[in-house]
């Protein structure tokens, strides 16, 4: 995911699985243990995903190579404060 519009495809993408998700529950195809599980995976890679588009961004914006931002950790993604 090295591209601003790559990382926003999988950020579509990911919305997209979450809506079926949610669609998938309610018809009757899954638990809500299964959608809870899933759903927090989802969540995670889009809190990814969303925070190397910033550190890209962020990067572009200050005269920094947009190539040196990184997926962080989920453990570390998900720490941070709003």
């Amino acid at each position: 995911m090295t591209e601003d519009l790559d990382i926003q495809h999988r950020i579509h993408a990911l919305i997209d699985e979450e809506h079926q998700l949610r669609q998938a529950l309610a018809d009757g195809e899954i638990t809500p243990g299964e959608e809870h599980e899933r759903l927090r995976r989802v969540e995670v890679e889009l809190d990814q995903c969303w925070d190397l588009l910033r550190q890209r961004r962020a990067l572009r914006e200050t005269g920094g190579d947009p190539r040196e931002a990184q997926i962080r950790p989920p453990d570390e993604v998900e720490g941070y404060l709003n």
